[in-house]
Formats: C-alpha cells, sequence, structure tokens
C-alpha cells in the first residue's frame, strides 16, 4: 500500500537543534520533523515553504518522514514578484546605521581621550576572527556537522567582534532570524561600546591609576 502524502508549511524550524513543525493543509496537530527526515537535495529548511511528507507514528507520537519541498512552490518563490530571499539578509535601519554610528562615536573617542592604537586593531581582529567563525558554523549547519555554541559567538560579540559577527550575519544569512539570538547580539553590542567609551574615559584612567 503506498503511503499517504500530505502537503503542508513549515511554521517552526529551530535551524540550531536540527527539529521544527509541520502544519498540514488539512489541519490538525503540528508535526514533527527533524532535519534527517528531509529528503536528499532538498536543501536547508526554510520557514514558510511548502513540503510533501508522509507521516510514521513512533513512541513520541506522530512525525514526518520522507520531507521534499513542493517544486512549484520553490518555483513561484523563486519567480514571482516579491521573492521572499534575497542573497542577504534584509539591512534592517538599525542593522544599516550601527557600524557607521559605531565609527563616528570611536572617532570622537579617539580624539577627546586617544585610547591605544592596539583597541582598534583588537576590533579589527577580533571582527575577522568571528566572520570566519560565524562562516564555519553556517557550513556545518548545512552539513551537519559539529557546530558553534551560540554561547561562543555572544562572547565573541561581546569582547569586540560585533561587526564581523553583524556582516556575517547579514552577507551569509546566519543567526539573522532567531529572535532570541538577535536580542541577545544587540545587548553585547551595547555592553561592548558603553565598555568602550567607559573603559577608554578619563575617569576610568583616574580610577585605575589609584
Amino acid at each position: 500500500m503506498t503511503p499517504t502524502r500530505f502537503t503542508g508549511t513549515l511554521t517552526t524550524w529551530h535551524d540550531d537543534r536540527g527539529f521544527g513543525f509541520l502544519q498540514a493543509d488539512q489541519g490538525g496537530n503540528p508535526v514533527f520533523v527533524h532535519i534527517k527526515a528531509f529528503l536528499p537535495g532538498s536543501g536547508r529548511p526554510q520557514l514558510n515553504l511548502a513540503y510533501t511528507f508522509e507521516v510514521e507514528t513512533g513512541a513520541k507520537g506522530k512525525r514526518a518522514i520522507n520531507v521534499a519541498p513542493v517544486r512549484a512552490a520553490r518555483v513561484a518563490q523563486a519567480t514571482g514578484p516579491s521573492r521572499q530571499r534575497p542573497s542577504a539578509a534584509p539591512w534592517g535601519t538599525a542593522t544599516l546605521l550601527v557600524i557607521p554610528v559605531f565609527l563616528v562615536l570611536y572617532a570622537v573617542v579617539a580624539v577627546l581621550w586617544r585610547p591605544p592604537l592596539w583597541v582598534a586593531g583588537a576590533y579589527l581582529g577580533l571582527s575577522l576572527l568571528t566572520f570566519i567563525v560565524y562562516a564555519m558554523d553556517k557550513s556545518a549547519a548545512r552539513a551537519q556537522g559539529w557546530r558553534t555554541a551560540e554561547s561562543t559567538l555572544h562572547l565573541l560579540a561581546l569582547v569586540g567582534g560585533w561587526p564581523g559577527a553583524l556582516l556575517a550575519q547579514q552577507w551569509l544569512r546566519h543567526k539573522s532570524r532567531k529572535q532570541e539570538f538577535r536580542a541577545v547580539f544587540w545587548a553585547t553590542v551595547l555592553l561592548n561600546v558603553a565598555g568602550l567609551v567607559l573603559l577608554c574615559s578619563p575617569w576610568a584612567r583616574r580610577f585605575l591609576s589609584l
């Protein structure tokens, strides 16, 4: 007997953990789907994309198997007038302005308080390192390999690599949609910039000289 195939939409996806849920067009409860359930050639799972799938019942309940994208939906998404997946993530206002604003702020701090030159070098080096780590994590996600912990990505951003992280999020489309991650990331940016201003200020130098 040929298994029944359903059509539905991927409504939830946790890329860092490799699972999500499909909502069948016929209705009912969302069906659990693991990254290993996608057939070869399906590409990376994409939210709000239509998929066909079979359902099997196991000890933990129903789960989707033999998952594949609906080809017609993929073509419509790629060629339609309102294509939703450009080559890079869209730049929001804050994302677009934060690096130029930081460069202006750093220039003001440099003129007023003359921080050591190694501070600028540290930002450049850490940004490059962070960009590379993001790229490696993106590659690992595609290959279902070992992933970099989100806490490591946040630590790199906190110590000064956040410009590189921001560029990687936009250009590589990595960690650019997960709201929880983005919220913590912006908190690390604010903490880093505040720490830079504080540590370069004359008040900090007076405190350290005591």
